[in-house]
């Protein structure tokens, strides 16, 4: 459960990162996420979240929104039977908590712009 965020940090249970973060399905945190181009979202950028077969995946893409998704990505995403949410990362974490209760659901969490 992902408790709280603020600019540059967020709380996964009583937990404090600092870095951006993957989150699998079963609730393994991989901090230190980095992506091939920074502010856009490549396929291999969430690879091996991809390989742990989510039904969903939430993206948080920034505290104002600015990562966006490399075209084809959500294509690619439907293709494989996972949906893609990318949001500002207050709005998708609200996504992901709720979410998370009811599939299968990975998500990645951008914490600064």
């Amino acid at each position: 459960m992902i408790e709280n965020n603020e600019f540059g940090s967020i709380l996964i249970d009583g937990h404090n990162y600092t870095t951006d973060i993957l989150i699998y399905p079963d609730g393994h945190v991989a901090d230190n996420w980095w992506r091939k181009h920074g502010h856009r979202l490549a396929f291999e950028d969430i690879a091996d979240l991809i390989d742990s077969k989510p039904e969903i995946i939430v993206i948080g893409s920034g505290v104002y929104g600015r990562m966006l998704p490399e075209s084809g990505l959500e294509e690619a995403l439907k293709a494989r039977g996972i949906a893609l949410i990318m949001e500002a990362t207050g709005n998708a974490i609200a996504q992901f908590n709720r979410l998370r209760a009811k599939h299968k659901t990975g998500g990645g969490f951008h914490l600064t712009c």
